[in-house]
């Protein structure tokens, strides 16, 4: 039975996986470096900026300097304010909820709380909204859903995850959690050991949780 339910913010409440990738293309592209945001989003959906930021310096042999994590972040919130928009029936599936329910992202938390104002979500989350950086502990690594489930006072068995990656399912498994993967596109690929149901609309969502 379901008692909680742990939302992943990035593609999941809000519609911004691409904008962030498409960010991170512009910041590149200072450096001389030619990526395709679409490419970005497939390969590093869900990773920690640290470790995509490694993976890119090695791939490139560049060095960012000191003030590209600030810039980056700074052109994020530059196409959040034109652009963000929350997930597609996502509104309607938080009006209806009658159990606790949460954030938990593995981004900063001032990124995700104003995600969450800039699209209107913020009025469905108060504090619960809880984030990597606060606990030292990232997708895959199962922490962040394990403080999240002891927030809320959930048995982690009796979550559920609702998640967009491979990063955050395989953290669900690990932390003995049921796990939903929102994919509106039908083709993002998770380790086929991992547990899960794959839905692709909200309405997919809500019927589930009916």
């Amino acid at each position: 039975m379901i008692k909680g339910i742990i939302f992943d913010c990035d593609g999941t409440l809000v519609d911004s996986e691409l904008l962030c990738n498409r960010a991170l293309v512009m910041m590149l592209n200072q450096y001389g470096i030619r990526e395709d945001e679409h490419d970005l989003m497939k390969r590093f959906r869900g990773g920690k900026l640290a470790e995509i930021l490694s993976a890119l310096k090695e791939r490139h042999q560049v060095q960012f300097n000191e003030q590209f994590v600030d810039e980056y972040r700074a052109q994020v919130d530059a196409l959040f304010v034109d652009h963000l928009q929350p997930i597609d029936g996502v509104v309607e599936v938080l009006d209806n909820l009658s159990i606790p329910f949460c954030v938990a992202s593995n981004g900063p938390k001032a990124k995700i709380q104003r995600a969450l104002s800039l699209t209107g979500l913020s009025q469905y989350f108060d504090n619960c909204v809880f984030s990597s950086y606060e606990i030292g502990s990232w997708k895959p690594d199962p922490t962040l859903f394990l403080h999240a489930s002891d927030a809320m006072n959930v048995n982690p068995e009796e979550c559920l995850v609702v998640e967009d990656s491979e990063a955050g399912i395989l953290a669900a498994n690990r932390a003995g959690m049921q796990a939903c993967l929102f994919d509106v596109s039908g083709d993002l690929e998770v380790d086929p050991a991992c547990q899960y149901q794959r839905i692709r609309t909200m309405q997919e969502l809500a019927a589930l949780l009916a």
